[in-house]
């Protein structure tokens, strides 16, 4: 019984010291933990995607917090939540948000099953990063999509699919957050993160390939063969040509449009515009042919048509002025 007894109150009085440890070391190497923090970890969307650079959403919350007391919130953003969710964490902070133009994931690639044509077949383990990794793909383009899917795996949204028909992904404008997943999975660097544009309207050279021309377009047909006629009709500069490739800056660029009529290729490509209105090319307006049509009648000579009633009263001396054979004969 004894035993019994010192037992316990040796355990008990082993308990009572570690306690009195821990709370000790508690104190001693306590971190107080920003309020703020969980408050403005509430208002992100919680979607862990890493879009904004940051492990989670709860290392974009520290970040956050951290510039508020710093002064500054430039070059953090959360691409999911958008500016609402950005404009309510400055408001919580205490800070103003700059207003950051929408991006949309852009698919830097036109090369089509028609425009650039398999000519081997691959037997592997079907993934884009390890079709890279063996060889070039099935195409003759080194640098272009090799469609399949890592991108589509990568986005939490659905809103990047593969098109049956071209072989290509296709970017959902609606669905699309511009976390960066996407383009962060490509292992050729197709995809990128561009301003969404006025009325989600967009210019931007559909192609990647750093070879030379001719070996370029013998790749793939929509290929950029780096002959500067895009450079030389923008008037914004916002075309550069470097490496064997043309990009267009969407901060220079003011959508004209010119340069696509002037690439030889079709590898610049304008999103969401309206139609072009074509002429024809034998039609002339209306102005030119009445124009042409009057100066014809300038040309035509001018006939002077003599008036009626100048004819009778000529007649009419004429037989006047003749004499009269009989009046003669009296006469004599």
């Amino acid at each position: 019984m004894d035993f019994i007894l010192s037992a316990v109150i040796v355990l008990g009085g082993i308990a009572l010291v570690a306690a009195l440890i821990l709370y000790f070391c508690s104190k001693k190497f306590a971190v107080e933990e920003d309020p703020r923090l969980p408050q403005v970890v509430g208002l992100l969307p919680g979607a862990n995607c890493g879009g904004c650079g940051f492990p989670g959403c709860g290392g974009l919350a520290d970040a956050l917090v951290k510039g508020a007391d710093a002064g500054s919130l430039e070059g953090l953003n959360c691409p999911v939540g958008g500016p609402d969710v950005m404009a309510k964490v400055a408001d919580l902070l205490g800070m103003a948000m700059a207003n950051s133009e929408p991006k949309v994931a852009v698919v830097r690639c036109n090369g089509t099953c028609e425009n650039r044509p398999k000519i081997v077949a691959y037997d592997g383990l079907r993934t884009c990063s390890a079709m890279n990794s063996c060889a070039a793909g099935e195409t003759g383009c080194g640098y272009g999509c090799l469609g399949c899917g890592d991108c589509v795996a990568a986005c939490q949204f659905g809103a990047i699919v593969i098109d049956d028909t071209t072989g290509l992904p296709v970017v959902d404008e609606e669905k699309c957050t511009a976390c960066g997943a996407c383009a962060k999975a490509c292992p050729r660097h197709i995809i990128e993160l561009r301003k969404r544009g006025p009325k989600s309207r967009r210019v931007f050279v559909s192609c990647v390939n750093k070879d030379k021309g001719a070996v370029a377009r013998k790749a793939c047909k929509a290929a950029c063969i780096a002959c500067g006629k895009c450079a030389k009709e923008c008037k914004f500069e916002a075309i550069t040509v470097e490496g064997n490739i043309s990009y267009i800056d969407p901060e220079k660029c003011r959508l004209c449009r010119k340069c696509e009529a002037a690439c030889p290729t079709g590898a610049i490509i304008a999103v969401n515009f309206p139609p072009r209105k074509e002429k024809p090319a034998d039609a002339q307006p209306a102005a030119i042919t009445a124009k042409a049509n009057a100066s014809v009648k300038d040309v035509l000579p001018k006939k002077e048509a003599q008036p009626v009633e100048n004819v009778a009263p000529k007649a009419e001396e004429n037989k006047i002025s003749t004499p009269n054979p009989t009046e003669k004969e009296d006469k004599a």
